[in-house]
Order: C-alpha cells, then structure tokens, then sequence
C-alpha cells in the first residue's frame, strides 16, 4: 500500500525517471532532459525533503550536508521520504523545501552544491548545473 505523499512531493517521481534514464544513457542530450524536468518540476513550485542538524556552539540549525569520496561539502535533498530513509543512517530531523529556494541558497553557501538522493540513483547538481537551472 501506498503511503500518503505530500502535496508538494508530487510528481518529484518524473526526476527520479530521469536521472534513472541519465545513469543508462549519460549523454549531453539525457542531461540537458534531466536539467530540463528538474526546472520544471522547481517552476510548478516542488519541493524536496532535506535534513537539518543542529549547530553545536549555536541554538540554530543548518541543512546537512554530505561529503564526496573528494572531500566536498554537499547539501543533500530527496524527491521523496522514501528516498531519504535509504540513507540507513542515523534519524534526522526532515522538513519540505522549496526547490528554487534550496538552489538558491546552495549558490550562495560554502558547499559544492546540492546532490539529490545521494543514497540511491543520485545526481550531483554543482554550482554550474545549479545556474543552468535556475535560469542565471
């Protein structure tokens, strides 16, 4: 049985298609599709779910982060909470982003931009691919 979506997260499965078909066929035409459904699924205000940790020092919190095999400093988002459960990690706390707005402030952070679903069927969306689709 299918577990309730939210509202927001629907229709995130047609980037999961996509980056799906861009791991089969990694061509310039399948990652130009991939870009091209990622912008319009963020122009029909979607949304992702993203992870946030407390700051040690401050009683704030930050979106989390991954690092890469080469030490670079990602936020990570999901197209789905099932998505984000294959981590198998430790429990975070979660809340639904606005996808233009997570690109967004990601092109302003200390990061090398956002990888979304890093646990299954991830595509690294740095700081150029992120421009490209927010149209800069």
């Amino acid at each position: 049985m299918n577990q309730p979506r939210d509202k927001g997260l629907n229709g995130n499965e047609k980037i999961e298609q996509a980056v799906c078909q861009l791991q089969q066929e990694p061509t310039q035409e399948q990652l130009a599709h991939t870009l091209t459904v990622i912008r319009r699924r963020m122009r029909e205000n979607g949304q992702v779910v993203v992870a946030v940790e407390a700051v040690a020092k401050e009683q704030n919190l930050q979106l989390a982060t991954v690092r890469t095999e080469d030490g670079r400093r990602w936020f990570a988002a999901f197209t789905s909470f099932e998505e984000e459960m294959k981590g198998g990690g430790a429990v975070k706390s979660t809340f639904l982003a606005d996808i233009q707005q997570l690109f967004e402030v990601a092109r302003e952070a200390d990061v090398a931009g956002v990888i979304l679903n890093p646990w299954n069927r991830r595509l690294a969306l740095d700081q150029t691919l992120l421009a490209v689709v927010l149209g800069i």
